[in-house]
């Protein structure tokens, strides 16, 4: 699935996803908690989009996320999602 590297406490996994899957893949990933940042980047590396998620925003800045997200799912039809997750 993912590919997942580590620095100190700080974990990163990498997901190759195709346009229809990415807002499904973004929402299931802040689902799991203890993720730190998303970056979307697009096939030549650049990046689309970073989201800071701290467990104080959550609640408040999931729909305007997915929004965003949706929009950048739409223009492209591949993306590769970088998790940053905080230690176990």
């Amino acid at each position: 699935m993912g590919e997942e590297k580590k620095e100190g406490q700080t974990r990163f996994e990498e997901f190759r996803v195709a346009g229809g899957e990415i807002l499904n893949k973004v929402k299931e990933i802040i689902h799991q908690g203890n993720v730190r940042r998303i970056i979307l980047k697009d096939e030549e590396g650049r990046t689309f989009m970073e989201i800071p998620l701290t467990v104080g925003v959550i609640g408040t800045i999931v729909a305007p996320v997915m929004a965003a997200v949706g929009a950048i799912a739409a223009l492209v039809s591949n993306l590769t999602i970088i998790v940053e997750k905080t230690g176990d």
